[in-house]
């Protein structure tokens, strides 16, 4: 397996010089890049083709949370993964709704950070636990539901297992193997799964997933 390819997003040089070492310091992570702007990671993303975006909120310019919505926009398969200062569930949802896979606190760097860096990569979502665990109805406190599209869908008993499955990070032949079917199977389920849902993202499936109490709680 190759090395997962990061790139760093933060205005401070001193930062993104010590983030840099911290990373190299693991076999299966390289640093592609580091800027100080969404503009630039906008600019470079699409050459460097990064696995993982590590991104500050609080850029100059074009913010981490508007940065995050263009590259998921342009590269709907790149992973983000908000490295901040603000440990505010506001802006964990935020960074949620622009597409972002989680977040994990400046202050975590030295002991979160390769943990959310390798589930964020094979897919799934890093809440870090800022004093509670955030569950579903915190997280997504005043957000409207659309009841018209899944307040009514029915899942079966594997089709709820395999969205768990899916929203905690596994791989369809990580799934496979725990259910005893091929992950061409589970590859059935999941695109079952977001047609009944009208699902189009897998932040998407992970925010269902915790509003039903599946996981995050």
């Amino acid at each position: 397996m190759g090395r997962i390819r990061l790139l760093l997003v933060d205005d401070h040089t001193v930062l993104r010089s010590g983030l840099k070492a911290i990373l190299q310091s693991q076999a299966d992570f390289e640093v592609v890049g580091d800027v100080a702007t969404g503009e630039e990671v906008l600019a470079l993303a699409r050459g460097l083709r990064p696995d993982v975006v590590l991104m500050d909120i609080t850029l100059p310019g074009l913010n981490g949370l508007e940065a995050t919505r263009a590259l998921k926009k342009a590269i709907p398969d790149i992973r983000v993964l908000v490295l901040t200062q603000h440990e505010d569930q506001g802006y964990l949802r935020q960074a949620l709704e622009a597409g972002a896979s989680g977040y994990v606190p400046k202050r975590a760097a030295d002991t979160e950070l390769f943990t959310a860096v390798r589930l964020v990569y094979r897919g799934g979502v890093f809440l870090y636990p800022c004093g509670d665990q955030p569950s579903a109805d915190t997280v997504w406190a005043g957000r409207p539901t659309d009841p018209s599209d899944r307040s009514e869908v029915r899942l079966s008993e594997r089709e709820r297992e395999v969205l768990r499955l899916l929203a905690l990070g596994h791989t369809a032949r990580e799934i496979g193997d725990k259910l005893a079917v091929s992950p061409k199977t589970v590859e059935t389920y999941k695109m079952r799964v977001m047609e009944k849902l009208n699902l189009h993202r897998r932040s998407e499936l992970v925010r269902y997933a915790m509003e039903k109490g599946l996981i995050g709680q």
